[in-house]
């Protein structure tokens, strides 16, 4: 599942740069300008926009191999990134039902659905059991747990 997000995530990441260089061109060709802006620095703004997007989806599909090659659930800074990657995929969802139309949005719930499951597949429990070394881990059952008391 983690695989299967990073995948959708370097796709969209290429897609969205080439999407913004795409714009940029319009944008320097057709001299468009928004409230006296320069039409360079409105290209430039696109460019760099893409760009830092683009890598922010490649950093996050980074995370999803690692996770998916470890096997491990991400570390703190990082959880909070796929979740942030996650919130960020649910806004454009919405965005892309009225400004682009339904296919998109489904495109952006099936990586909503991708990074919401792997953040729910590694979660605590995936956590607690993969740092104390499986089911035999301490003796206690495998889930760090302390034994039952008995009655005497």
């Amino acid at each position: 599942m983690a695989l299967a997000a990073a995948v959708m995530l370097i796709l969209e990441g290429f897609g969205i740069v080439l999407l913004n260089w795409i714009l940029s061109i319009v944008v320097d060709r057709q001299q468009m300008s928004l409230a006296g802006l320069q039409p360079r620095a409105m290209s430039t703004g696109a460019w760099i926009a893409g760009g830092l997007f683009g890598v922010y989806l490649l950093f996050c599909a980074g995370v999803l191999l690692r996770c998916a090659l470890r096997d491990r659930a991400p570390g703190g800074f990082t959880r909070i990134v796929l979740i942030s990657c996650a919130v960020i995929h649910g806004v454009l969802g919405a965005f892309a039902v009225g400004l682009v139309g339904w296919v998109a949005f489904l495109a952006m719930m099936v990586v909503l659905a991708l990074l919401v499951l792997t953040l729910v597949a590694y979660g605590e429990t995936h956590r607690a059991t993969a740092g104390n070394g499986g089911p035999e881990g301490n003796g206690a059952g495998g889930n760090g747990a302390a034994p039952a008391p008995t009655s005497a």
